[in-house]
């Protein structure tokens, strides 16, 4: 029997879906304005560097005084700041309204561009209006024997309005934002697995913070819940928010994509307790936070014992890759083969690991935690296939990939682990559970 997103779809009309898409595609007739924008800023480019010739030559010749030099340094300041705007509306607004750059991985990637959107680009226009309004009012007061009182009394009031109104557009993009992604129903705090690994504590009722993960049906874990009950993995791409994700008007696209990705709690590799494993590789741990191996498409593999923090590494880098501006996954390995055995039930797994293709990295969790059947196994291996050379997987065990046949049973384990790991970083952690370190360190002594 269909589900409800098939009979939505099914419920659109072809004249419907291609009126639709005739107006959408509309959206490319403002493709022409950010272009003259640009053009707009070789102006400004050309007025600095008239400006800064200007200077330079008064000075020279000695005829630059004090507060000439001051007014003329303000007017260079001013052209920065209206072209450093020009740039952020070019970029951000045609990635916003007109289509995806795809500078994901990109490592001139500006920061601001992965949460900016609509609302951003207001609150930043009314910020830089301000600056360059003060800007404006500062060369008044630095040439105030020139300037009469009447324009600096309306110079003030002026800023003033701009402030103010700056102010007000700010304090109402971050209660819209908020209501926007504002869950509809109360959700249950979760355990997961390795996820109570070292360093920070779970985002939820039992770290003592209003934050909970997402809700997981009985017998479900919390990674996969919604993609293991049928969900098509289109539709995991927008997700109610969470409460434990805070989300401002600045981090709002990055938060989108954190609260997607399905993570079972909120870890920062900051947050990892590096004094805990007696043995780790702190650099590489350091080198994968640059994120090289998602534009490299290299594969990431933490092995250790339970406890260890291959979880709270796994999210780390998930959640920093989604601040990156990338598209990610994450389940458990149980999770995955549920819905890859579920996808080759109904026909579509060639469709499935297609659909996948937009997430750069897919994070497979608890690898060896439960045995798998050999059907199973040639899954995960069509997926570790699928992925090779073309994104990135990363994945936790609590055994080397030598004894992977130990929980495939043989059969296609050897080029499962040859294709996982011929462009991978592995990362072994030596130690003791830091859950059970936690649990007994009250009774210690």
């Amino acid at each position: 029997m269909p589900g409800p997103s098939q009979s939505l779809t099914s419920a659109v009309s072809p004249t419907t879906a291609t009126l639709g898409y005739a107006l959408f595609a509309t959206r490319w007739l403002q493709a022409p304005l950010y272009f003259g924008l640009v053009a707009a800023q070789g102006v400004y480019v050309y007025k600095f560097f008239n400006e800064l010739w200007a200077l330079i030559h008064r000075c020279v010749t000695g005829a630059a005084t004090e507060n000439y030099v001051m007014l003329a340094v303000l007017k260079l300041v001013d052209v920065v700041m209206i072209a450093n705007l020009l740039i952020m509306v070019i970029v951000g607004g045609y990635e916003t309204f007109v289509s995806r750059i795809g500078l994901q991985g990109h490592r001139d990637q500006p920061e601001w561009l992965s949460h900016v959107n609509s609302n951003v680009l207001k609150v930043k226009l009314a910020t830089a209006i301000v600056g360059i309004s003060s800007v404006h009012l500062l060369q008044m007061f630095v040439d105030v024997h020139h300037t009469s009182r009447h324009s600096l009394l309306w110079g003030t009031v002026i800023h003033m309005a701009f402030i103010v109104s700056a102010a007000i557009l700010a304090y109402m993009s971050g209660p819209m934002m908020r209501a926007s992604h504002s869950p509809k129903e109360p959700r249950e705090p979760t355990e997961h697995g390795d996820g109570g690994g070292p360093g920070g504590h779970p985002v939820g009722a039992a770290a003592g913070h209003p934050s909970v993960p997402a809700p997981v049906p009985a017998g479900t874990s919390a990674g996969m819940s919604a993609l293991t009950a049928g969900t098509p993995l289109a539709a995991t791409v927008a997700v109610p928010a969470q409460p434990g994700f805070p989300s401002s008007p600045h981090e709002a696209g990055a938060d989108n994509r954190i609260r997607a990705a399905r993570f079972p709690v909120r870890k920062l590799l900051e947050e990892f307790d590096e004094g805990h494993p007696r043995s780790f590789d702190r650099e590489a741990v350091t080198r994968l936070g640059k994120l090289d191996f998602v534009a490299a498409r290299r594969n990431v593999v933490f092995v250790g014992a339970p406890g260890t923090g291959k979880t709270h590494l796994a999210i780390g880098l998930g959640v920093r890759a989604c601040q990156a501006g990338h598209q990610v996954l994450f389940a458990t390995a149980a999770d995955w083969a549920a819905r890859l055995s579920g996808a080759r039930a109904a026909g579509r797994l060639a469709e499935e690991l297609a659909a996948l293709d937009a997430y750069p990295v897919l994070v497979v969790d608890e690898v060896g935690y439960v045995p798998f059947d050999a059907d199973t196994a040639h899954l995960f291996f069509r997926l570790i296939a699928h992925r090779y050379e073309r994104a990135s997987l990363i994945v936790t065990s609590d055994r080397p990939l030598g004894r992977w046949d130990e929980i495939f049973g043989g059969g296609p384990a050897p080029a499962m682990v040859d294709r996982l790991a011929h462009h991978a970083e592995i990362v072994r952690l030596e130690g003791d559970s830091y859950r059970l370190r936690s649990a007994t360190s009250p009774w210690a002594g």
